[in-house]
């Protein structure tokens, strides 16, 4: 499963993997208080960039995807601090496809939370909601690749 997966979300699929179930809960908490803050362009998150209704809590995002042969993507969310399940999400996001190519990004499998075994940890909306958020990268991705 992680051979299809950019290096970085490989490895925190192994690190959710090589822990219990009620450690991932506890690895995720940790992840959200490392999702880095917005640049200035994105401070006004509700006006810059695109909510994910699918999250239980707001969720903003934006992609930006660079000139450059490969297309890297960089990825910026705002998710706000009470809300650590959803941040833990985007960190995760963040963490494993941010400076990826667009190739790779968009070679993610849809599917790919399943694998961190979250699923005893958190509400299948909570796993909907991060599903949406990688279709919602994919979408970006795809419409800045193709401009």
């Amino acid at each position: 499963m992680t051979t299809a997966l950019p290096p970085q979300l490989a490895e925190l699929v192994e690190d959710f993997a090589g822990v219990g179930p009620k450690d991932r809960l506890q690895l995720l908490l940790e992840l959200s208080q490392e999702l880095p803050d917005l640049p200035e362009r994105y401070a006004d998150a509700a006006d810059t960039m695109e909510q994910v209704h699918e999250c239980q809590s707001p969720l903003f995002l934006a992609v930006e995807v660079d000139a450059d042969p490969e297309r890297h993507v960089h990825l910026y969310f705002s998710a706000p601090p009470e809300a650590p399940t959803t941040r833990g999400f985007a960190s995760i996001m963040h963490t494993g496809l941010d400076g990826e190519p667009a190739a790779d990004v968009l070679a993610v499998p849809d599917d790919f939370y399943t694998a961190l075994g979250l699923a005893e940890a958190v509400s299948p909306l909570r796993l909907r909601g991060m599903a949406a958020m990688l279709a919602r990268v994919k979408k970006q991705v795809r419409a800045a690749t193709a401009a």
